[in-house]
């Protein structure tokens, strides 16, 4: 279809101009309905890369203690997990979800020849990556390009920021960064549209395909979300931070008929490299009261069968703190699994080992991709080889 740019103007908004509209975004005026038990994966990155041994706690290795000495969470403080192994006393609702059996633990997770970089390491986890390849896909974009090539719904996957993460982006496919649908329905309006086709328009005649593929998908996709938030908001309290209103947009999403498998958020900094305790126990804090109003939230509405969240970091800190009462970039790290529908729960495999150090930093004993990998094909109902470029073993958490 051929449009001049005069017409194209007087039309209006291409995401209510119905008669305008191309094909691929008739369906959202039209949804298909999703049924209850749709599942979902919530990923909560925690950037900057966070304290693992003051997170799960070694509460009876001396080598933690001697090598902590001002940093070092006492045993009497920390909240039991077992006779070895305590959490940060600030994730109280971590540990209540472990006494309920909806919490598993994976230590020492990282890859093959880390890199301490932010940048780099995050990249890595982005996009599932040996260490020394670079690509320009997520994890997740790829998923969406496996899934949902031809799809006539862009929403499979939401981040919720103002700007979309590398796992996230596929060759073909990518997800959608939003912090609030109605900011971004608002905002997406008449003025923005018209100076952006008046930006990239050539010709007066010229095709505008192009310009219906890159904003008026966005632009309806922005009136899609915001309309289905709207349908089922949840009515449960949460608290007044950046990640708990991310959650409870994430929890109306989960209750509404949005096909979105995937939804993305973040935490931080946890670059703790001085005066650690204050900045590690505020983000917990806030990650701790956030994730308990969103578990709630889902299991009062019996949807928590259906969720399975996951964090990660991009690297974990040095065993030995430093002059700053902080800790520098360190290798492995752990990883937090919460879901209604564990196979398996508390700790999953072995404490590290102190006395056994890579150049003073913990060494990786589980790859993530193998988490990556039984998400993908337990979870996500597909195939994880062609997504992560190789076959790794899948673990029994789910």
């Amino acid at each position: 279809m051929l449009i001049n740019r005069k017409t194209f103007i007087r039309s209006g908004s291409l995401a209510t101009a119905s008669m305008m509209i191309p094909r691929f975004l008739q369906a959202f005026e039209h949804p298909a309905a999703v049924p209850q038990g749709n599942k979902v994966v919530v990923v909560i990155q925690l950037s900057g890369g966070n304290d693992g041994l003051n997170t799960v706690i070694p509460v009876r290795n001396d080598i933690y203690y001697r090598e902590r000495q001002q940093l070092g969470i006492r045993r009497t403080d920390a909240l039991p997990l077992t006779d070895e192994a305590g959490l940060h006393p600030a994730l109280t609702a971590f540990r209540a979800l472990h006494e309920e059996g909806h919490l598993a633990v994976y230590n020492g997770v990282g890859y093959p020849n880390p890199d301490k970089s932010h940048f780099r390491s995050m990249d890595i986890w982005h996009s599932a990556s040996d260490s020394n390849v670079i690509l320009q896909t997520g994890w997740l974009g790829r998923y969406l390009d496996a899934k949902c090539a031809g799809s006539t719904r862009p929403t499979k996957a939401l981040e919720v920021d103002d700007t979309l993460s590398l796992a996230l982006k596929g060759e073909q496919v990518k997800g959608l960064a939003v912090t609030d649908p109605r900011r971004l329905f608002t905002s997406s309006g008449d003025a923005w549209l018209k100076a952006q086709m008046a930006a990239h328009q050539t010709h007066e005649e010229a095709p505008v395909d192009y310009l219906y593929k890159t904003m008026a998908q966005t632009l309806s996709s922005a009136e899609y979300i915001y309309r289905q938030s709207r349908q089922h908001p949840t009515s449960a309290n949460y608290p007044d931070t950046e990640l708990a209103k991310g959650l409870k947009t994430i929890a109306s999403l989960i209750y509404s008929e949005i096909d979105t498998k995937v939804y993305y958020i973040s935490l931080g900094s946890f670059d703790t490299h001085v005066n650690q305790d204050a900045q590690q126990r505020r983000l917990f804090n806030e990650l701790n009261g956030a994730v308990k109003a969103f578990t709630d939230d889902l299991k009062a509405n019996g949807r928590f069968n259906d969720l399975l969240l996951f964090t990660f970091s991009e690297f974990g800190r040095r065993v030995k703190q430093n002059a700053s009462n902080g800790t520098d970039h360190g290798k492995a790290n752990n990883m937090f699994l919460i879901s209604g529908a564990l196979k398996r729960q508390g700790l999953l495999n072995p404490l590290p080992d102190l006395s056994r150090l890579d150049d003073g930093d913990l060494p990786h004993t589980l790859d993530f991709r193998e988490v990556y990998a039984t998400v993908l094909e337990r979870w996500l109902d597909t195939g994880a080889e062609s997504i992560l470029g190789k076959k790794f073993s899948l673990v029994d958490f789910i």
